[in-house]
């Protein structure tokens, strides 16, 4: 029986800046707003949301809001409208030849067009993409303010909360004397309480990685993300080999399956951390998934700090992949002062829970979003 049509009438890309609760440190930048990017699709008269985040403004990756905007409010929009959005797959598909690259902007758009369809369906995101394995995944926090007796409060805090009891740590600003004994102290703090791992993002070249990951392992930390660059992947074979007590998981390094394949190849982790943002939407992030699980390598839902509409969108593609031996990290709209959504997500129980409701389970807050927006016409002046 053939599918009901969803012709795609209109796509438009919002770009929005919303405040922190607090500084958020990380090795390249320090951020106290979130750069988005609401995707607004509109098939058959049903309207999905997709939501795409820069941690940093392009210092993480290579796309900015105002690209990812303008890539997937024209070129993305040239070649999907007048589609059939209920065909995903050839959706997907001319979402991947559109433009080269820029997967931050189609992961948004992907994730829209598959709200839509969800919503025209009367159904969760997760039912459309064949039923959630979990309804809710566990919740990492990252304790980012650079001061222990602060991170360590503010660890406690949320133990008492039960709101998270995996923690993760930002590192690579400082010397790495400094982060360690940092990161050590604080893994002392929690130690058979609390997980603690650290994201070097990249910071570290292969000797300082090579020195100092078996202290954090001595400390107690489980696991390393991504210590070395994205590019030297047999340094994080080398490094993993080294460390057999310590998981090294690959982020910047894992983004389409072919990383994904190389990094299972070569042995460089133990464990993949994905985001539809680096995989540029449903299809490949559950291609990278797919050869993790192959390979017993183990799963960690990350975050580009997205708000709500974006974190929810992620949990319902979550759900569906399997288990997460390092949990998730879809902590972004806790760490944001304002939600662009009508609904918040819920955390509790240190888990985040999938909710009900067509699509993601959300609307869009048009007031918020108008007052959030960044696409007015503005003047750059010398300070």
């Amino acid at each position: 029986m053939p599918h009901q049509r969803l012709p795609i009438e209109r796509i438009e890309a919002i770009p929005a800046r919303v405040p922190t609760i607090r500084p958020h440190h990380l090795a390249f930048a320090t951020v106290d707003a979130m750069d988005v990017v609401i995707v607004r699709v509109t098939a058959g008269g049903v309207v999905g949301y997709g939501e795409a985040s820069t941690i940093g403004g392009p210092r993480w990756g290579e796309e900015s809001p105002e690209g990812i905007a303008a890539i997937a409010g024209t070129y993305l929009a040239e070649a999907l409208l007048g589609q059939d959005a209920a065909a995903l797959n050839a959706a997907e598909d001319r979402i991947g030849r559109a433009v080269r690259g820029n997967f931050f902007a189609k992961a948004a758009l992907s994730m829209a067009i598959h709200d839509a369809v969800a919503r025209s369906m009367g159904i969760r995101l997760a039912d459309l993409l064949g039923g959630p394995r979990a309804t809710q995944l566990p919740l990492a926090w990252t304790l980012a303010s650079g001061d222990t007796a602060r991170d360590i409060a503010e660890g406690e805090r949320m133990l008492d909360l039960r709101r998270h009891r995996d923690f993760k740590l930002k590192i690579g600003a400082h010397a790495p004397e400094d982060d360690v004994r940092h990161v050590g102290a604080i893994a002392r703090a929690f130690a058979g309480r609390a997980s603690v791992r650290v994201d070097v993002n990249q910071a570290w070249d292969e000797p300082t990685a090579a020195r100092f990951l078996p202290a954090l392992a001595a400390a107690g930390v489980a696991m390393a993300e991504q210590p070395v660059a994205a590019w030297n992947v047999p340094a994080m074979a080398r490094l993993q080999r080294a460390n057999p007590t310590l998981a090294i998981m690959g982020d910047e390094g894992v983004a389409t399956p072919q990383d994904a394949l190389r990094h299972v190849t070569e042995a460089a982790c133990h464990a993949m951390a994905l985001k539809p943002a680096k995989h540029g939407g449903v299809t490949g992030t559950r291609a990278v998934a797919a050869i993790a699980r192959a390979a017993g390598l183990g799963l960690y839902g990350g975050t580009m700090l997205e708000g709500t509409i974006g974190t929810l969108a992620s949990l319902h593609l979550y759900s569906t992949l399997g288990d997460y031996a390092w949990g998730t990290e879809l902590f972004g709209p806790l760490l944001l002062r304002e939600t662009l959504a009508t609904s918040a997500i819920e955390f509790r129980d240190f888990a985040i829970h999938l909710p009900d409701g067509p699509g993601i389970g959300t609307e869009l807050d048009e007031d918020k979003l108008e007052h959030f927006r960044t696409d007015r016409s503005r003047t750059l002046v010398p300070a």
